[in-house]
């Protein structure tokens, strides 16, 4: 289907533009979203007439986006999920998870505008691309962490995807086992091995005279 760019669409055109695109492309998307028109005669020079308003309200709203954009672009936000210890989420970061955030912080963003390909499935710093307007972006990082305190970890640059990041956690724990923590009764422990000696040193010695008797 032909269609006439009522403003820029990425990998398609300027505002103006006469493109083929796929029809249900057209139908689902541009045509609905106000981002085109068919391309047929009425059409075209109805957007003639238009044209100058067109472009007025596209550099107002490219302006408001550019605002936005400033107050937007490179902001970090934190979103704590359960994960495994490899970093593997027992669920994810979507798109909505990300507008609910930004909602929160006072930016009011549609699903659409996030460009996100696939949920987020692992903890980590994620460059999140906001489509604020067709011709202005901004990125924003998702710090996704079990904990707050993982996410302060990660923000200072500590990987937390792996099993190392745990070794010392292990270390420390297994350090402050006690004594109390191993044994049902500590007091009968012989740290220093001496028990056994002490055992043989302390058992009775027969009478050598007696079995003397007892052979004869």
């Amino acid at each position: 289907m032909d269609v006439i760019l009522l403003e820029r669409v990425a990998k398609l055109g300027q505002m103006g533009d006469t493109v083929t695109v796929k029809d249900g492309y057209a139908r689902n998307f541009l045509l609905p979203q106000g981002k085109a028109l068919r391309a047929n005669k009425a059409n075209m020079a109805h957007f003639e007439s238009q044209r100058v308003q067109l472009e007025a309200r596209n550099l107002e709203r490219k302006n408001e986006a550019s605002e936005v954009a400033e107050r937007l672009n490179g902001n970090t936000y934190v979103a704590v999920r359960s994960a495994g210890e490899t970093g593997q989420l027992y669920g994810s970061v979507a798109a909505r998870d990300i507008v609910a955030t930004l909602d929160e912080n006072g930016f009011s963003i549609g699903r659409s505008q996030v460009e996100l390909r696939a949920p987020i499935k692992i903890i980590g710093l994620h460059t999140v691309t906001i489509l604020l307007h067709p011709e202005v972006e901004a990125e924003v990082v998702m710090n996704v962490a079990r904990s707050e305190d993982e996410a302060v970890r990660q923000a200072a640059g500590e990987d937390l995807t792996s099993r190392d990041a745990f070794d010392d956690l292990d270390e420390a724990e297994e350090d402050e086992l006690s004594i109390e923590d191993v044994f049902d009764n500590p007091d009968d422990v012989d740290l220093d091995g001496d028990s056994e000696n002490e055992t043989e040193a302390e058992a009775p010695v027969e009478d050598a005279g007696d079995d003397s008797e007892n052979k004869e």
